[in-house]
């Protein structure tokens, strides 16, 4: 055998086994989401365990959402799958590399800027995802979403949002892509170091700025008003040294009725965002309903204002009478998401993220001088440095990432049980029971659950495991 024929034996070799394992992964993920599946079409009653928790109505509307969720996205899955498989066999990526050479030349500049080159390669491929991603999108937002009461964006908005979206995505990536190739280029032999501490120092800058200068260009930051809430929450804070400087509430209502809270900022700057549809007296989805002279339901929000009446009646029905938690409740899930910071879950997870960063690069450093590694995707005569970060860390590291993937859900639940733990230590067992049983309502989330499809997706324990992990303090 000659090492020409040595060459493309092990570059079909590459080719086949990247496409092999995607296809495996996707049969694996489909098998799961078939089990799962099955658990909505059969459990169609409320087990005995659920009575107290759930209503027949409630937990109905729940199996059906997750049945249409979980077949949706089968569909959207095998399109994506046969998507990326028919532009790896037909040479996507290379051509995509070529129609960008050649406009980047018809600019005035030469193959000799390749970071030009693979920054319009970026655009055009994100552009490409963007736009066969947005049918998919438009059927979940306005389907799905809107069919279970929970979409409330106007079709003029949620274009206004992509686009939006999309542009301030393209204003990070392009200039963090273009200097992260600049320092691999002139790193030397130690290039992936300073790669990896240029990409810390990034993460770190978005981390820090994200919620104060990006998140705001999308929803409405307000400060949430003085009261006894804020009281309350400024005085757990106290109490267990969290450095809080700022509580805000976000207009989440504007696009989904899906409710959720955090905090970030570093060191002594720690601020809170709360959804307005997590809190049971801001939410403006608590709607009043009263009939005009004719007959009609109208809506009316908390500041007396009357929403248009076309289709109020299903909007209303399909909603629940009282949106969010109660202040005693809000409590209880703040101290479960403080319980994260103060027990450094937030800490740990950056440093295992940072760490498997540094092992990315440097198994990328030892791997971006193999030409057969780009020869298998097409790229024979060059291989440029984008590319090679794409075909390692996307499909190369693809095993490694899978694996990576279930440890860090494994741990995420862990954490979870342990936050659950710390805000029960607080006090707060009875509210964080009553604000779980809310918030699976209010979300519509499905309490039964595949035990193969938990372990391998679920970031959260299930809702029972939870309950039961407070039942014995919130029963004394």
């Amino acid at each position: 055998m000659s090492l020409f024929t040595a060459e493309v034996a092990v570059e079909n070799q590459i080719f086949c086994a990247v496409l092999l394992f995607s296809w495996t992964v996707y049969l694996w993920e489909a098998y799961l989401a078939y089990r799962q599946r099955l658990v909505y079409r059969t459990t169609t009653h409320v087990p005995s365990e659920l009575g107290k928790i759930m209503d027949a109505e409630t937990f109905e509307k729940s199996r059906l959402y997750q049945l249409e969720k979980s077949t949706f996205s089968f569909w959207s899955g095998l399109y994506s799958e046969i998507e990326g498989t028919l532009i790896l066999l037909f040479g996507g990526i290379p051509f995509l590399w070529k129609v960008s050479e050649g406009i980047i030349e018809h600019a005035g500049f030469g193959s000799d800027y390749e970071i030009s080159q693979s920054l319009m390669f970026l655009l055009l491929a994100t552009l490409f995802s963007a736009l066969t991603g947005l049918p998919w999108s438009l059927y979940n937002t306005f389907v799905i979403e809107e069919r279970h009461g929970f979409n409330q964006q106007t079709l003029g908005f949620f274009f206004k949002d992509a686009i939006k979206k999309f542009l301030v995505t393209q204003c990070i990536l392009l200039p963090v892509t273009s200097l992260l190739l600049y320092i691999i280029k002139i790193g030397g032999d130690y290039f992936f170091i300073y790669a990896w501490l240029f990409t810390l120092v990034v993460s770190l800058v978005l981390v820090t700025i994200y919620a104060d200068y990006i998140a705001p260009l999308f929803d409405k930051f307000v400060p949430l008003p003085e009261g006894e809430l804020k009281e309350d929450i400024e005085k757990m804070a106290r109490s267990i040294a969290f450095p809080l400087t700022k509580v805000y509430i976000v207009e989440g209502s504007k696009r989904s009725s899906h409710s959720n809270a955090y905090f970030y900022g570093f060191f002594k700057n720690k601020r809170i965002v709360l959804f307005d549809t997590l809190l049971e007296d801001y939410s403006p989805l608590n709607k009043e309903e009263k009939e005009d002279p004719s007959g009609n339901l109208q809506a009316t929000t908390q500041d007396g204002s009357e929403t248009e009446n076309v289709d109020v009646k299903s909007k209303i029905s399909s909603q629940h009478k009282k949106q969010g938690c109660n202040n005693q409740e809000v409590l209880a899930v703040l101290g479960h998401e403080l319980g994260h910071w103060k027990l450094g879950h937030t800490v740990k997870n950056i440093v295992i993220s940072q760490m498997n960063s540094f092992l990315c690069f440097f198994l990328f450093a030892a791997l971006i001088g193999r030409k057969e590694l780009f020869a298998a995707f097409g790229f024979y005569d060059n291989q440029p440095t984008l590319i090679g970060l794409m075909i390692i860390f996307q499909f190369i590291f693809s095993p490694y990432n899978e694996v990576l993937s279930f440890c860090l859900t494994v741990l995420s639940r862990r954490f979870e049980f342990q936050a659950d733990a710390f805000a029960k230590n607080l006090g707060k067992a009875k509210d964080l029971y009553s604000a779980l049983i809310k918030l699976n309502k209010d979300n519509l989330g499905f309490p039964v659950s595949d035990w193969i499809f938990s372990m391998w997706h679920y970031s959260h324990p299930p809702l029972l495991e939870r309950l039961q992990a407070l039942k014995d303090v919130k029963q004394d």
